[in-house]
């Protein structure tokens, strides 16, 4: 099972290295990828501030933020590569398509529809429905491989459903405990999320993460300047505090844990990171609850853990992932 992240979890189709490490080099991982999804976790909750207190958008924000970060992780693959390692996949004609088709359906896609999730929610839920990605994943390799799921997989789908209703509705069938909106993309969330933890292995396989996530990040933010340009700064309250906040979302969300991510695999396998990677969206709940008050009822909090339990299931050791023969 490959590790999910969120909305900032660019390595989150990172092959990882298996096998064991020694005791300090696997507690060195273990450290990395849970720092890296506490960033990722906190950095939906410094969103959600400049969304809902801020006047920002999600469009801009993802602009600002994939456009800095794929061009700085394009710079980091030419300073400690070679620079045809960056540029080799647009000399070939399918590479080309593949790159634009990841970044839009699936970098792009996946980060707006979780920072649209934010905005009209919070970063608990919107974290929360975005991991039920893992379990798409697996219904999408049962249907394609027409074979269906064993026990591990129906508990996670079983976990699953019942995690969403107990999110969406706080365990009451007659009410919704976020809006409708909010549902919506943050379910749109994990079919983007599945589509870019399938999609773009081969790519990586062949080209390397460094340039495919870097092109891809380049490109998403492109496309999403579109919508809204970045020196379009109408609306936005401006102060040092929101300044910081977008630093922290581009730099501390992203460049950073990306980093950490990156290097703990090469301690850890990939049922360890997967698992490790749950502090994401308890992070993100916990934020969301003190720095910006966000009530969660009993509900809510047991459905999160559901989903948090897909995940878990998902990768214990010893499940094969869907990816593989």
């Amino acid at each position: 099972m490959t590790t999910m992240r969120g909305a900032g979890n660019a390595a989150a189709t990172l092959p990882a290295v298996p096998g064991a490490a020694p005791r300090r080099g696997r507690a060195s991982g273990i450290a990395m990828v849970l720092v890296a999804a506490t960033l990722w976790g906190v950095s939906g909750t410094a969103a959600q501030q400049l969304f809902q207190s801020q006047g920002f958008t999600p469009a801009w924000l993802v602009t600002v933020r994939m456009t800095i970060s794929g061009v700085l992780l394009l710079l980091g693959t030419l300073a400690f590569g070679r620079s045809t390692d960056v540029f080799r996949i647009w000399r070939d004609g399918a590479g080309r398509v593949q790159i634009v088709v990841f970044a839009l359906a699936g970098l792009a896609a996946v980060q707006y529809t979780y920072f649209a999730a934010i905005q009209t929610g919070n970063a608990a839920t919107a974290t929360f429905l975005q991991y039920l990605g893992p379990v798409l994943v697996v219904l999408y390799e049962a249907l394609r491989r027409r074979r269906w799921p064993d026990r591990r997989a129906n508990l996670a789908t079983l976990l699953a459903v019942l995690g969403t209703f107990l999110l969406v509705t706080g365990g009451s069938a007659g009410r919704l405990s976020v809006s409708p909106a909010a549902i919506v993309w943050g379910l749109l969330s994990a079919v983007a999320l599945a589509f870019y933890t399938v999609y773009p292995g081969p790519l990586m396989a062949r080209w390397g993460s460094g340039p495919v996530v870097g092109w891809g990040m380049t490109l998403g933010g492109l496309a999403c300047a579109t919508l809204r340009a970045p020196w379009d700064v109408a609306g936005q309250h401006w102060s040092v505090g929101a300044g910081l906040l977008v630093v922290f979302v581009v730099i501390g969300g992203t460049l950073i844990p990306f980093y950490l991510y990156l290097a703990s695999q090469r301690h850890l396998s990939a049922a360890e990171t997967s698992l490790l990677a749950c502090a994401e969206p308890l992070s993100a709940a916990v934020a969301a609850v003190v720095w910006l008050h966000t009530h969660l009822g009993l509900g809510e909090l047991l459905g999160g853990l559901c989903i948090v339990g897909t995940v878990i299931v998902l990768s214990w050791p010893g499940h094969r992932s869907p990816g593989r023969g």
